[in-house]
């Protein structure tokens, strides 16, 4: 980054409350640049174009045939198209930017913008590494950004209603959490070999911060999401949306204990990420259990519906809606196996009979478990919210130290499963206690320049 354009960044962010609301303009209308039109981002440029207080002027994307496309998709003749995205964050009529990119680059991505006096929303998972998210939070709060994370979820109408529900004891006390990602795409998505990248890409730019590495096509456009230098796999892409809604009903700020096991067993490609995962967190009054399968479906599970909240007296089935199925209320002697009945003084059992703890119910707006479409358009809610906090400068919903806390859960998992151990967790001190090796997984270098750019903007 050059001396102008680091004075540029400064300068913006260095903008109060009421000098950025008559930035706005006379129009009270918000320019927004997209970085990155893959899969997320060509729907939230569908999502913006329904709101009438927005103007989409900005596309960034590393590879020209989208970004080509990207232009063309957002239906602005005046809208400008960068290949670089550091000349659209120069760009004073853009005040917003939507980070729509691979997960590598959402952490520096979002710290740069805020440095140029914009807000942004930046898509999960929120970051590659624990240190990431404190520097996102620390930017943030540096100067003065609204910044959302893409964890819409929560917005839903049965997450707010099921966290009522457990809040209320209908379930007794409410012990432990099941979760479940299960699909299966054996054999999976094949071998790409290294060679050079398509015409139009420039690879540098978009591994950024990553290491460098051969090109290879299964390294790059959507599948860079099964590689470690760029993602977590699904614990960090499915279980971002998932742990964070439990996170929020239960009203926990992290787990003390994580453990993880797993592994690439199954799928016949070159990815690198788990296709099996199995993680336990411990948090305070109970625990979360969360299992990823790539490689069968197992449609049978319970927990393949939702989230299974298991109380004392009940359960609460989530996604989108949910179930409260109750639990009967019987005399412990009876659920002993009686075989042919215990000697002289074994317990006696009872006549008492079974009933139900608690009322069955249900509510909520129903989706699919694990993509959460086909019920509320809690993404566009979170949009709504996002636009609307820009202009009140009031904290978001799905606020980033909501996301940096959610990617800490998923992040100490991957961490758990690549050492091969046990986790243990201070969320207040937000430390990693008694595992040196653990202590330095929470940071990764970042490739030059880009590690001076970030410790230019925030302390590392």
């Amino acid at each position: 980054m050059t001396d102008s354009t680091r004075r540029t960044f400064l300068t913006a962010g260095a903008l109060t409350a009421a000098s950025y609301n008559r930035v706005l303009g006379a129009n009270d209308r918000i320019g927004v640049g997209f970085l990155g039109f893959g899969l997320i981002g060509k729907q939230h440029v569908f999502d913006f174009k329904k709101f009438d207080d927005v103007d989409l002027i900005g596309m960034c994307d590393t590879y020209q045939p989208r970004l080509e496309q990207g232009l063309q998709y957002m239906g602005n003749p005046r809208a400008k198209g960068y290949s670089d995205f550091r000349r659209m964050y120069e760009d004073k009529d853009i005040q917003a930017v939507v980070v729509a990119t691979p997960d590598h680059w959402h952490a520096l991505h979002t710290i740069m913008a805020c440095a140029a006096g914009k807000d942004v929303y930046v898509e999960k998972p929120m970051t590659l590494f624990i240190d990431e998210g404190k520097w996102m939070v620390q930017a943030a709060r540096k100067f003065n950004r609204i910044v959302t994370v893409g964890t819409q979820r929560r917005h839903g109408r049965g997450v707010h209603e099921a966290r009522k529900v457990i809040e209320s004891g209908t379930l007794g006390k409410v012990h432990s959490v099941r979760l479940a990602s299960y699909r299966n795409i054996h054999p999976g998505f094949g071998r790409s070999a290294p060679g050079d990248p398509p015409p139009g890409l420039d690879y540098d730019l978009w591994l950024g911060p990553a290491p460098k590495r051969p090109y290879q096509a299964h390294r790059a456009i959507y599948h860079f999401r099964w590689f470690w230098d760029y993602s977590g796999g699904q614990m960090t892409n499915l279980g971002a949306h998932l742990i964070d809604q439990v996170m929020w009903i239960m009203n926990v700020k992290g787990p003390s204990v994580v453990h993880s096991t797993g592994g690439r067993f199954a799928l016949e490609d070159d990815g690198e990420t788990p296709d099996l995962q199995d993680a336990l967190f411990v948090f305070p009054g109970f625990t979360l259990t969360f299992s990823i399968r790539e490689a069968n479906a197992l449609r049978g599970d319970p927990a393949a519906r939702g989230q299974a909240y298991l109380g004392t007296k009940g359960s609460l089935i989530l996604s989108g809606g949910y179930e409260v199925l109750p639990e009967m209320k019987i005399d412990p002697v009876n659920d002993i196996p009686p075989f042919q009945g215990h000697p002289a003084g074994g317990p006696v059992r009872s006549d008492t009979k079974p009933e139900p703890w608690i009322a069955p119910s249900k509510g909520g707006v129903a989706s699919d478990a694990r993509y959460g479409t086909g019920g509320e358009d809690t993404m566009a809610m979170n949009e709504r919210d996002w636009l609307d906090c820009i202009r009140t400068r009031k904290r978001p919903f799905c606020e980033v130290e909501d996301g940096h806390r959610v990617a800490v859960a998923c992040n100490l998992a991957n961490m758990s499963l690549r050492l091969g151990r046990s986790i243990r967790w201070d969320p207040e001190k937000e430390t990693v206690i008694g595992d040196r090796e653990a202590a330095a997984l929470c940071v990764r270098p970042y490739r030059a320049p880009w590690d001076a750019v970030l410790r230019s903007l925030v302390k590392v």
